[in-house]
């Protein structure tokens, strides 16, 4: 069994041609049956004039009938005339015209569904129209041989018309596919070729076609995400990069320690306290770290329940519980009853991470204040240190992955994962679509 065409050119074309083929044939069936209209209207009219032309005649005997052949203008090749006198004097009850007796020695068939259409076998097709007067009825039946010519004509023409649509659609409704499916194919083929030749240090690039618009679109939004993709891998490259290189040092340390025991602990008891201390810190460090890439993974793949909470009190409750673990002073300054849709986790989160920060850089003593506004339609939530604040060539990079500024690498202890946090947090709308803020003591603001 032969398998239809299933690209778009194939499956285009036998649409088009179906609508083409059933236009045509319903163009020709319309043509048909509007000149068969007109031509029977046509023969209705003039059958009629016949009949009121006997009518106002009275053929009343023989003298009437012969007065009204000399006189009449009939065409007796085409019509026939009965005249039956009906009156109880009459002494000729029948007059027929030419060819009338012939045509009536076999009783005509009515056509259906036309009315006053009949149909004589041997002599072709009769419209029949009959009038009164004055006790006399007139039969007249006029021959269609012409009408009929005409129409055989009209759907012969049709006909060939619709050969030739037929013949010829195929060209141009081919030549059209061809020029709206030949882009996607050549789009097709080079994304093939490109993702065979294409290595993982360049974006790949599909070639954008003028026309026509909507394959163009197309080929620039595959470029778009092509090169989204590549910078995502690139940014989950490097992430990898920077998270091995994060576990390995505390790692290398644990290990370090470890054996350090193990070669000298029997012979210097006074290691292992020392030792012990450093192999919990830094597997506090791994522990901090493992957990901040398990919530980053989260945030981006994970879709957190949003509920109506209390937005001042959920900031409240978060800084209240952070307090004993920071050394310096936390105020607060928070709006009260300011409601959002969000996550109450997302939020703790989110506070969790800018005060840390800010007690981290700020002095050991330094005061905190976490503010919390309505500011237009919009709640911010501001965290103020009296630090430094963040340099200038530092404040592009504090949102990406891993960084950390040169002069807090190594003294402070962090994974550069905080803020990254707080930003997917705040972007993927997890704590409404509050502002978060980090200013330094000056006022400044750095997201």
């Amino acid at each position: 069994m032969k398998v239809k065409d299933q690209t778009s050119g194939g499956i285009m074309l036998r649409n088009v041609m179906g609508l083409v083929t059933t236009i045509t044939i319903g163009l020709g069936v319309l043509i048909v049956i509007a000149v068969s209209n007109q031509l029977l209207t046509q023969v209705r009219v003039n059958t009629t004039h016949i009949v009121q032309s006997l009518k106002k005649t009275v053929i009343d005997g023989d003298d009437d009938w012969e007065n009204w052949r000399r006189n009449s203008t009939l065409d007796t090749s085409s019509s026939r005339v009965l005249v039956h006198n009906m009156r109880k004097d009459a002494r000729r009850r029948n007059y027929y015209s030419p060819y009338t007796r012939t045509l009536l020695r076999k009783t005509p068939v009515r056509v259906p569904f036309i009315k006053d259409l009949y149909y004589r076998d041997g002599k072709g097709l009769f419209y029949h129209q009959t009038g009164h007067a004055a006790g006399i009825r007139y039969d007249v039946w006029q021959r269609m041989d012409s009408e009929v010519e005409v129409l055989e004509r009209v759907v012969e023409v049709t006909v060939v018309l619709l050969m030739l649509t037929m013949l010829l659609s195929p060209f141009f409704i081919r030549r059209l596919t061809h020029r709206l499916t030949d882009p996607l194919t050549q789009l097709s083929e080079a994304s093939r070729s490109t993702s065979k030749t294409t290595n993982d240090d360049t974006v790949a690039q599909l070639p954008v076609p003028s026309q026509p618009t909507e394959v163009t679109n197309l080929a620039q939004d595959f470029n778009g995400l092509l090169t989204q993709l590549h910078e995502r891998q690139e940014q989950q490259k490097l992430f990898i990069m920077n998270a091995a290189h994060e576990l390995r040092t505390p790692i290398a340390t644990i290990r370090s320690h470890a054996q350090l025991i193990e070669r000298h602990g029997e012979a210097h008891p006074e290691i292992v306290a020392k030792s012990v201390d450093y192999i919990t810190a830094e597997s506090r460090q791994m522990q901090q770290l493992i957990d901040e890439l398990l919530t980053l993974s989260r945030a981006d793949q994970v879709t957190l329940a949003l509920t109506k909470i209390d937005l001042s009190a959920a900031v409240e409750q978060a800084v209240n519980k952070l307090t004993p673990e920071v050394l310096a002073s936390v105020h607060t300054d928070i709006q009260p009853h300011l409601s959002i849709d969000g996550n109450l986790v997302a939020i703790e989160h989110v506070v969790h991470n800018l005060v840390g920060n800010a007690a981290k850089y700020g002095p050991a003593k330094g005061p905190i204040t976490v503010t919390l506004i309505q500011r237009d339609a919009l709640a911010e939530l501001s965290v103020t240190d009296v630090g430094p604040g963040i340099a200038d060539d530092d404040k592009a990079h504090v949102f990406e992955r891993f960084y950390r500024a040169d002069d807090v690498r190594g003294t402070v202890a962090g994974t550069g994962l905080g803020l990254p946090i707080v930003q997917q947090l705040v972007q993927k709308k997890w704590v409404g679509k509050s502002a978060c803020w980090i200013t330094n003591r000056m006022g400044q603001r750095y997201w």
